[in-house]
């Protein structure tokens, strides 16, 4: 998905081979072996050609999940974020969706979590992106999207931990210490 110049980490010896930026083109592999329902979670690392900070690196791991059956509607999918977020977070945590633009889901949006006690209390954090799956890509795989329609969203495990921990800094996941 993200093949820009500023994103991506090219091999030098070889400028056709780069270093994955996204989870998320194992999607279109599993929509194409298989037929609905799915239900998928694909964790890996990933690289980008990012600035290194207390809340940025250029080595970094996401989660993405795919769902397509019949009558997958975005309640579903809000209401399998809303599950995720209280999990992981407690019941005394909030999300909402903001509208956003991803290129292979239609409507799309952020996820953004509150927290009603402690340190982070009242405010909002964006921890993902989501969408419905765009018929575009279910037909490109061969899925009919007059009958099957979907849901995708994907995160990133490094940040959660952050948030459910209070790890200040991104950069101590990567030390030896």
């Amino acid at each position: 998905p993200a093949r820009d110049m500023q994103d991506t980490f090219f091999i030098e010896k070889n400028p056709d081979i780069l270093l994955r930026t996204h989870t998320s083109s194992v999607q279109i592999r599993v929509m194409e072996r298989m037929q609905p329902p799915i239900r998928a979670i694909f964790p890996g690392r990933v690289f980008r050609n990012e600035a290194i900070s207390a809340r940025s690196h250029c080595i970094f791991h996401q989660v993405e999940g795919l769902y397509v059956d019949q009558n997958v509607s975005f309640a579903d999918l809000k209401q399998t974020l809303l599950y995720f977020a209280t999990e992981l977070f407690g019941k005394e945590v909030r999300i909402r969706l903001r509208p956003s633009f991803f290129p292979f889901t239609e409507p799309s949006a952020e996820i953004d979590v509150a927290f009603m006690s402690g340190a982070l209390e009242g405010r909002w954090l964006e921890i993902a992106g989501c969408g419905m799956v765009h018929p575009d890509v279910l037909r490109i795989a061969g899925i009919d999207p007059e009958k099957y329609t979907g849901f995708a969203f994907g995160f990133g495990p490094d940040r959660l931990t952050m948030l459910r921990y209070g790890v200040n800094d991104l950069r101590l996941f990567f030390e030896g210490d």
